[in-house]
This record gives C-alpha cells, structure tokens and sequence, in this order.
C-alpha cells in the first residue's frame, strides 16, 4: 500500500476517535429473507466428504448437459442466517452501535427466530413473512434463488395499518439515515415510494438540516427498463427533502447506464471506466450522491467530486452473500458521522473488508482495529 494511502487511512482514525455512533439513529426497511448459505455437491466421497461445484461455469455445464434428459444437484446448507438488502445493512449498523427501528418482512404476526438480534437490540416493525432464498456460493460469483410470494403484503396499506403516518413520520424526523432497500424484489415498492411522497414528505422536519436517504435497488436486470426509469425518477423526487444516495454495485451500474444512454464508459476493448461509468449515471439524476462498489474498489460523485478508493482485496473470502450491504453500511455510517465522501468510501470497503474475512459484520472497535491493521499491512 502506497505511503499516502496508509496516510489517509490514519488521518481517518484520528477523525474516529472523536465520533460516537450510538448517539445516531436510522430507520431501515423494507425487505426481509432467510438466507441459506449453499454448497453444490460435484462429487461425494462419503456421508459427510464431498467435492463441491467450484464455479458457476462449471455448474452451468452441468445444467446444460441435462436439456433433453434430466439430472439432479445435492445441496448443502452451510449456515442459515438473515438475508435481505435491508436487514443485512441493519445488522451492519446494530453492530456498530447505532440506534435502529426497521420496517419490513421479518415474520408476521411473530418475528422469525433469524432475526432475534435486530428484534432484540432495536425497534421492529414487521408487516409480512419474510422471502427466502438459497445462495448459491462459488468461487467465481453466486447464485441468489428467491422465492418471494409472502413479500406482497410489504405494501403502503399494511405500512399504514401496522404504523400509521403520524408514527413513520416521527420515526423518520428522529433519524440521522432513512434507508429503503431492494426495489426489485419488492412488488409494491414503487407505489411505497409514491405514498411516501404525497403523504409523508410534507411532514418531514429539516429545520436542522437534510437527514440522508439511502436507496439500493438490489439487481434490476430482471425488471423492465420502464419500471426501473420510475423507479428513479421517483428516487430523485426525494430529494426535496433528504440528500439522497443511491448505492449500485458494478453489475447494477453498467445496467442503470444502459437504461439511462450513458455514454463514453466503455473503452474500445469493451472494458468499463469506473470513473466514466459513476460520472456518467450522476450527471442524469438530481441526488446527492451515487455511490458504485466493484469487489476490489469503489467509487462516489458528490456534488461535481468524484471519489475513489482501492479495497482491501482477498482471494479466499470466508463469505461473500451480504459483501455490498455491509460497504453500504460503512458508507452511509461516514456520511452519519459527518466524514469527508473519500473517508465514507474507505469505512465502506474497510466494513466489506472485515465481513468477507471475519464471515459477521465489525463492530465500531473492530473496525477501527481492521483499519489500523490495513495501514500496517497486516490485513
């Protein structure tokens, strides 16, 4: 690591030193899943050794092998744990100690065992059963297979009935961050938002200034271009009264970029300019910040700034399911804390950093330590 990297990394735990997160509080939702954490058997050798399916490549051969015929795949559950855009970003700020009410699908009318912690150390407003989903891991990417019937009744009926505007109203002006996560698998998201807008947004207070609003709309490619063009249209109207983020991965940004017809992103071998691709997607909407994390970097527009900083890369991940939630929680916590946009990108990847190596989210301490490690060479 470059010498004026490592600087930087120690001028930002000099900043932290004097930052205290849980007097900060956030209000989370809306999606909720039980997520399990999944090996593909290639070949077993005994009731309890087997050889696993390294790549999705190698897998989809397999598939492809068995068009016309058939075939059958072992899986192998390795741990069952909480999933969801918004609760794994929940459990991320919980850990650091940050204040937390969330609205979404945790159980209905009880709360799923999976999610004690979030029930337990925050405020939970549960409105439906949540999702669940197999994730698929391979040493080349993963494989989400949700199923996503009980989401339906995440809608602005139930929020309604189940909190009521005057409550989310006042859950909202007591927060720092207002965060609404996976658009896409959430079927009544959008007109969410359009109740939001018409029936809470009058009754936001920023006479103290704008609190922050987190968007992430976890993997369009499987929603219409027109849906995902109102999707955003309607993100931007938020920002009359929050400044708003919207956090993509590298996927979803090349994606947003083909919906929007940004231009000028990919080189003439087809590879992808980070820098051209976050500039690009920021000057065709009105929000505060755009944020787009590839596994090894990421990147910010802030105003007319562009941001960017390398992440502490490993090779051997002990868990990768949960990777971007918890840089968006990092980043976000940065932006709570009142950090510079480049030091909210450094937590960002330094919180990413420590979940894919440690398999749980750090804590404010854990954190500091990991970022004093990174300096030293030690991560």
């Amino acid at each position: 690591m470059i010498m004026e990297f490592k600087n930087k990394i120690n001028e930002l735990l000099l900043d932290l030193e004097s930052k205290n997160p849980s007097s900060e509080k956030v209000v989370i939702g809306l999606d909720g899943f039980v997520d399990k954490i999944v090996h593909v058997v290639g070949r077993r050798k005994s009731a309890t050794e087997f050889d696993r399916i390294k790549t999705i490549k190698e897998f989809g051969e397999r598939i492809v092998k068995a068009a016309g015929l058939s075939t059958n795949f072992e899986m192998v559950v390795l741990q069952e744990k909480l999933g969801g855009n918004g609760p794994i970003l929940s459990n991320a700020f919980l850990t650091y100690g940050l204040g937390l009410t969330y609205i979404g699908a945790l159980g209905y009318p009880q709360v799923d065992n999976v999610f004690a912690h979030m029930n337990e150390n925050g405020v939970v407003y549960s409105l439906a059963n949540p999702g669940t989903t197999d994730a698929l891991e391979f040493d080349d990417g993963k494989l989400m297979i949700g199923k996503l019937d009980s989401l339906n009744n995440v809608n602005w009926e139930n929020i309604k009935k189940i909190i009521g505007i005057p409550k989310l109203t006042e859950l909202i002006n007591a927060s720092r961050l207002f965060g609404l996560e996976n658009w896409t698998m959430l079927p009544h998201m959008s007109d969410i938002w359009k109740g939001l807008i018409e029936e809470v947004l009058p009754h936001i207070d920023n006479s103290k200034g704008k609190r922050f609003m987190f968007f992430d709309l976890a993997d369009p490619e499987k929603r219409t271009s027109e849906d995902i063009v109102e999707a955003l249209q309607l993100i931007e109207k938020f920002s009359s009264h929050f400044n708003v983020i919207l956090g993509l991965n590298f996927k979803e940004g090349v994606e947003i970029a083909e919906v929007l017809g940004v231009e000028g992103y990919k080189g003439d071998d087809n590879k992808i300019d980070l820098k051209e691709l976050t500039q690009g997607i920021s000057k065709k909407l009105n929000i505060y910040s755009l944020v787009i994390h590839p596994t090894i970097e990421a990147s910010t527009v802030i105003g007319d700034s562009y941001y960017h900083v390398e992440g502490p890369y490993t090779a051997s991940p002990k868990l990768t399911t949960g990777a971007g939630d918890n840089f968006n929680a990092g980043f976000c916590l940065g932006q709570i804390l009142k950090l510079t946009p480049e030091q909210s990108l450094i937590l960002g990847v330094a919180t990413s950093g420590y979940y894919v190596r440690n398999a749980k989210s750090p804590s404010f301490d854990d954190l500091k330590e990991f970022l004093n490690n990174w300096a030293n060479d030690k991560v």
